[in-house]
């Protein structure tokens, strides 16, 4: 077995008057607390793979979102404009019908969540609703001032466009980050 080397008879301890004494955990070594320091936190941040913005989820959500978008958009148009429902109603069924097909294809499909539990369908109903409210709440005011002049059916009917944008950027975020988040 060898000795370790000794240091240097002219190097001073660290503590030593004069010298700066390191808290800083070295990877592999001792601690203080009786353990091992593992990797720095750079370090161990540098292992962890980044979590791209889009990716595969992406596009699968964006598949999914596609066909709600048929199904939705056919039922709140005709709903408003054929049906004689008010805006209200007609984008509401649109969300009703629409985040039934979404809960499961985004579930099984896009996410691939095998997860059976109620906190996770209320998560998804408040996740729909707020971003229902947030973005048609939205809509309909920003519309109503930049279109002033036109009739109430063309404003609605823009305004109803821009909640769908806004919808899917917010649900997209709700869905990804807290209702199907991975652990």
């Amino acid at each position: 077995m060898s000795q370790p080397e000794a240091p240097h008879p002219n190097t001073p301890e660290p503590g030593a008057q004069g010298q700066p004494v390191s808290h800083a955990r070295v990877a592999g070594h001792p601690t203080r607390e009786g353990g091992v320091a593992g990797p720095p936190a750079s370090e161990a941040a540098a292992k962890k793979p980044r979590e791209k913005l889009i990716d595969a989820t992406t596009w699968k959500f964006a598949i999914v979102g596609v066909i709600n978008t048929i199904v939705g958009t056919t039922v709140m148009f005709l709903a408003y404009n054929w049906l004689g429902f008010g805006y209200w109603v007609s984008s509401a069924l649109n969300y009703i019908i629409g985040s039934i097909v979404s809960f499961f294809l985004n579930k099984y499909f896009t996410f691939q969540n095998k997860e059976r539990s109620l906190k996770q369908v209320v998560l998804f109903i408040a996740n729909i609703t707020i971003c229902y409210l947030l973005a048609y709440g939205m809509a309909k005011p920003i519309i109503y001032n930049v279109l002033e002049g036109v009739s109430v059916t063309v404003a609605d009917n823009v305004a109803m466009g821009l909640g769908m944008v806004l919808f899917v950027i917010l649900n997209y975020a709700g869905q990804r980050w807290v209702v199907f988040r991975k652990p």
